[in-house]
């Protein structure tokens, strides 16, 4: 069973470091450290930063992988458009199992990142910085690293910067979820979706990227564009952190430059020769099959190409002596568990199709293979954030890559081979007592109340899904497409609202005497049906 990846496991480099210059030397680079390794900084105005980033082509390296410049001069044209100051944030909340180069970063190298920071916060004229985090390591070290900087309290400098704790979840990462608790709210997604760059941190343009992305921006602005780019691909310079772990001998960290094979990254963590199958970009990217591996690179636009995903850096070889449908129930039931419960496509959607991987794996035959598909496309671009796109592109991209494997289960009595565990999981949900941010996440996931629609009295006026939408959604006949669902803690008040507002008296809130069964962990788990040896029973 692999178990979940340390805070800072192993890192490696190939080639020469950049990002993890210093890593060979000390275990924390303190500022002092810092500077004698990359030096001073000067500070570059709005408009040469926005150019610098551009030069370097500069993405996002959380995930979605959107041009910084472009981030960058939207911040600033709103700020301007509207006389006020922005905020910056750095995301450092890598909530997923299968990654940790944030995570090295923050505890490694933290003056890297702040320098990226400080340099946009500058650059901007913004007066807060903010640092997501997630773990008690990165929080730590970042409110050392402001401290060793004179930032901690404000008082010696002109930007107010501070460390904000969340609970670990998987969509605590999501970048509304992050603006939401520094705000003061839970740390999950709002219902509505709004732009960080035109309303973030309270209502003001804000620029948010992971820790990744403003530790490169530093930099590229110490060495300037053209030596940043001798090292890479032409068109995607400089390197990147990746995160190996799955069927591998040592997990680890490692910076590569663009275009190393991917091949030769798997060979040096100690991945089988030939493996079943990777997945790219972690629990929301895409998997690819031992042919194609040996035709990828190590670069946004390779992995795209030949079916996978960058995503965020993290890369899991499977072998051939597991089942890689088994391997990958076990992490669409993590995402299900993930759920914010607030939006039907991700509360319901995925734990729907958890069932429908367990459907096939237990011999459901192609009916099974068809409910899977429909779920999947059923919660894309449906959800109050990314979470239901990722889990479905994750479980489409698993049907694509293991057709042999799932014509055995669906048509036969499995590929007769265990799961070992591989694909490391952690359990997410509230944070631990006395963690800053727990407050917050006791008011996500199902509550002990469920609210009942009484058909016979509903007439289709259709205010229960105005004013409860992590419930409620309408049909095409105007009516409510469920009768009864579970109320997300958070949304109690809002529950008791629709019941009084309902003008056909239609509603009614009910304590769920089931809700102690269905706490987390609970998820159905394997029948002793048809398929059983996938699962190693």
């Amino acid at each position: 069973m692999n178990e979940a990846l340390p805070d800072v496991p192993e890192v490696r480099v190939v080639g020469l470091p950049q990002l993890t210059s210093g890593f060979d030397l000390v275990e924390r680079l303190d500022l002092s450290m810092h500077l004698k390794v990359h030096g001073p900084l000067e500070p570059l105005g709005g408009e040469q930063l926005a150019q610098l980033a551009e030069a370097v082509n500069l993405r996002g390296r959380g995930g979605a992988g959107f041009p910084f410049h472009k981030k960058l001069r939207s911040v600033a044209e709103s700020a301007i458009r509207r006389g006020v100051r922005p905020v910056v944030v750095v995301n450092g909340s890598e909530d997923e199992p299968a990654c940790r180069k944030d995570t090295v970063l923050i505890n490694r190298a933290p003056h890297l990142i702040l320098d990226g920071a400080l340099l946009c916060a500058e650059a901007l004229g913004a007066r807060t910085l903010v640092v997501g985090v997630t773990r008690a390591s990165t929080q730590r070290s970042m409110e050392d690293a402001l401290a060793e900087r004179g930032l901690s309290n404000g008082r010696r400098s002109a930007i107010r910067a501070r460390v904000q704790r969340n609970p670990v979840r998987m969509v605590t990462g999501a970048a509304a979820s992050l603006i939401r608790s520094i705000d003061g709210g839970p740390a999950i997604p709002p219902g509505r979706k709004t732009s960080a760059s035109q309303s973030g941190v309270g209502g003001a343009p804000t620029l948010l990227s992971n820790a990744e992305t403003f530790a490169q921006l530093a930099i590229a602005a110490r060495i300037g564009p053209e030596r940043y780019g001798h090292t890479g691909l032409y068109d995607e310079p400089g390197t990147v952190m990746l995160t190996l772990s799955g069927a591998v001998a040592r997990p680890m960290v490692i910076e590569v430059p663009t275009g190393v094979p991917l091949r030769y990254v798997l060979q040096l963590a100690g991945a089988p020769p030939v493996p079943q199958g990777v997945l790219t970009g972690g629990y929301h990217g895409k998997w690819i099959d031992a042919a194609t591996v040996n035709e990828a690179i190590v670069s946004r636009n390779s992995l795209d190409a030949v079916g996978g995903s960058l995503g965020a850096g993290a890369i899991l070889p499977i072998g051939q002596d597991t089942c890689p449908l088994g391997e990958s129930l076990r992490v669409a039931q993590w995402l299900a568990e993930e759920s914010a419960g607030q939006c039907g496509p991700c509360y319901l959607g995925l734990p729907a199709a958890a069932r429908g991987m367990e459907d096939i794996l237990n011999g459901g035959g192609p009916a099974a293979l068809e409910a899977l598909k429909q779920v999947a496309r059923n919660v894309k671009r449906r959800g109050a954030c990314s979470h239901p796109d990722g889990s479905a592109m994750f479980l489409e991209s698993t049907v694509r890559a293991f057709t042999d494997d799932l014509a055995a289960h669906v048509l036969g009595d499995g590929c007769g081979r265990p799961v070992q565990g591989l694909l490391p999981l952690f359990e997410g949900g509230r944070a631990p007592t006395g963690v800053p941010g727990g407050g917050a996440a006791e008011e996500t996931g199902p509550s002990r109340q469920r609210i009942h629609v009484d058909w016979t009295l509903c007439r289709g006026h259709g205010l229960c899904a105005d004013i409860l939408p992590e419930v409620f959604q309408l049909g095409a006949d105007g009516f409510p497409t469920v009768a009864q669902a579970p109320v997300p803690r958070y949304a109690e008040a809002k529950a008791l609202r629709a019941v009084r507002r309902c003008p056909a008296l239609a509603l009614r809130v009910e304590e769920d005497t089931r809700a102690e069964s269905s706490a987390r962990g609970n998820l159905p788990v394997l029948s002793q049906g048809r398929g059983r040896r996938a699962l190693g029973r």
